[in-house]
Parts: structure tokens; C-alpha cells; sequence
């Protein structure tokens, strides 16, 4: 073999490995799309969002957020779990999917394998949050007031199977008491009518209820969080109050179908978190009171396995079924 050829296939060997390395690199002629499958202006929308335009300045391409919304989120999940597995279509994966696993029955997918976790984006803790007439400062008190008329505190929610209605369905659960649940189309009905006394009682995203409880309009009294928000720093955690296994977090992630190479969701994983941790991004979080996470595939796979074990459980034990 003569030095020039040689030098040929020393060169179609470094491409080859410099392929092998960058795997998302190949896609340089494509666009990447994040389905996110809510209507624009959800906490999940703006992180992919914000997410979209870190990952296409890091890698080169376009990424182009679509919102496939229909089915309470059934529509764009399955439109992602039956994309190509080739990482040039991801999932904007949030709570409300590994809470519809054990809720809506025969998906068109299967909610534990159709998908290869690509990172725990960002999360945020619950607070438990009561009208201000509501005659109780603390979560002994309005124990005690459920406990003495059960059934006459209303607990409002986004919806059957929301996060709002699952994290009331757990203090009952856990707290052994009694609330009535009154379900509303969407996060901004049920505030106006907790604010109006409708309803007296809300378990509410931090993001969510921040500005009504910083104005006086709403009061908190319990964070269900492993510990106190930094917006909401007087509010005590469940733990504190003497009530462990209340934690429940909102969180966003990323996702791609599964049979995705485990490299390509590598370099993804790589750049979304990169991305995730740039001042900008991390301003903007703050902003939302979103925390970020960052995690591994590995960690964010099990995030979700957990996350599915519990909310299943507890939809089978309160007896929930899908509107």
C-alpha cells in the first residue's frame, strides 16, 4: 500500500469516528421538532420553547416547536411515540403523562416503553394554597376543620386527573380526611373561583399560585416539596409540618421514540442540559420559579418509572377514573 492510500483511508477513518462521536452532528440538513402536546402558553410550551431555541444555536439546525394538543395529551404523545427513531423528533414529556398511564385506559402506546427518557429538564413543587376567609393558618388546622365537618371543604382542581386534582386526592389519602372535589376546565377557572370562595382549597404548581399569594389574594399553607421554595420561603414543608410522603413535583423533560440510538440520545442530553444551564435560561427559570434539573437519561428513566408506579397507585386507591 502506497503512502498515498494510506493517507486516503486514514482520513475515511477519522471521519468515521468523528461521526460516531457526534452523532446529532449528521442531522446538519435537518431540523429537529419537539412536540409539545398542550395549546402555546403552558409552563410546558415555554420550556420547550426556551429549550428549542438553546439546542438549535448549539447544534446548528433548526428545532421547531409543534403543538399537537387534543385528548388531554393522548394525541401528541402517540403522534411521538410513532415517529422515526432517528432523534430528529422529540417529546416534551411532563407529570401529566406518567399520571395518565394508570388513568386512561387502552393508549394507543405503551406509556412505559414508548419512549427513551433524555433528561429531567426543569421542576417545581407543589404548595397547598386556601381561600384567605378559609379559618386555618396551618395544615393541623384545616385538618382539623375537615375532620369536623367531612365534606364541606371543596377542593378545586384543573381537571379529573390533573396535577391540581392528584395532589388533593393525596392529602386525603395521606391526612385521612374528607374534601369534595370540584373539577374546572383549566388552571385559570379554578383560581378565579378559589379567590371567589367557590372553592376553598387548591394544590397549585409554585409557579402557578405565586403571584395570587404574594398579592394577599390566596394563602399557603404547606410546600409539597422535599424543601422550601425560594420564592416562598416562610412556607413550611410537609416534612417540617410533621406529614412525610406529601412531596410532589411538577416537572418537564425530554423524550424520543423508542429504538432511538442511545448515542444520539446521549449528545442530546448533553446539549439540552448545556443549554439549560446558561445564564440566560437559568434567569428565565428563575423568573418562572422552575428549578433545573439536568439530570442523566438513566435518572430521568427512572424518575418517570417511579413517577408512573406512584400516581397509578393512587389513582387506583381513590378509585379516579377518566372524565
Amino acid at each position: 500500500m502506497n503512502v498515498r492510500q494510506r493517507m486516503r483511508n486514514l482520513l475515511v477513518l477519522c471521519a468515521t469516528l468523528l461521526a460516531l462521536n457526534s452523532p446529532v452532528s449528521a442531522q446538519s440538513t435537518k431540523s429537529i421538532t419537539i412536540i409539545v402536546p398542550y395549546a402555546t402558553g403552558g409552563a410546558t410550551d415555554i420550556v420547550a420553547r426556551m429549550v428549542a431555541q438553546q439546542l438549535g444555536g448549539r447544534l446548528g439546525v433548526p428545532v421547531i416547536v409543534e403543538n399537537r394538543q387534543g385528548g388531554g395529551g393522548v394525541v401528541g404523545w402517540n403522534s411521538a411515540a410513532r415517529a422515526n427513531p432517528d432523534g430528529n423528533t422529540l417529546l416534551a414529556m411532563e407529570m401529566s403523562y406518567s399520571i395518565s398511564a394508570g388513568l386512561t385506559p387502552n393508549l394507543p402506546y405503551d406509556p412505559k416503553t414508548a419512549f427513551i427518557p433524555i433528561n429531567t429538564a426543569v421542576s417545581v413543587g407543589h404548595v397547598l394554597v386556601v381561600n384567605p376567609a378559609v379559618p386555618a393558618k396551618n395544615i393541623k388546622e384545616l385538618i382539623a376543620l375537615a375532620k369536623a365537618e367531612p365534606g364541606k371543604l371543596n377542593f378545586g382542581s384543573g381537571g379529573t386527573g390533573t396535577n391540581t386534582h392528584l395532589g388533593s386526592e393525596l392529602l386525603k389519602a395521606k391526612l385521612g380526611i374528607s374534601m369534595t372535589h370540584v373539577p374546572y376546565r383549566g388552571a385559570g377557572a379554578v383560581l378565579a373561583d378559589l379567590m371567589a370562595g367557590q372553592v376553598q382549597v387548591l394544590v397549585s404548581a409554585v409557579s402557578t399560585a405565586l403571584p395570587l399569594v404574594q398579592g394577599g389574594k390566596l394563602r399557603a399553607l404547606m410546600m409539597m416539596s422535599d424543601k422550601r421554595s425560594e420564592v416562598l420561603p416562610d412556607v413550611p414543608t410537609a416534612a417540617e409540618e410533621g406529614f412525610p410522603g406529601l412531596e410532589m413535583n411538577y416537572w418537564v423533560g425530554f423524550a424520543a421514540p423508542k429504538g432511538t440510538p442511545q448515542d444520539v440520545v446521549n449528545k442530546l442530553n448533553h446539549e439540552i442540559n448545556a443549554g439549560l444551564l446558561t445564564p440566560e435560561s437559568l434567569k428565565r427559570l428563575k423568573e418562572m420559579a422552575f428549578v433545573p434539573v439536568a439530570n442523566t437519561p438513566a435518572q430521568a428513566a427512572q424518575l418517570l418509572d417511579s413517577e408512573i408506579t406512584r400516581w397509578s397507585a393512587l389513582i387506583k386507591q381513590q378509585g379516579i377514573q377518566a372524565e
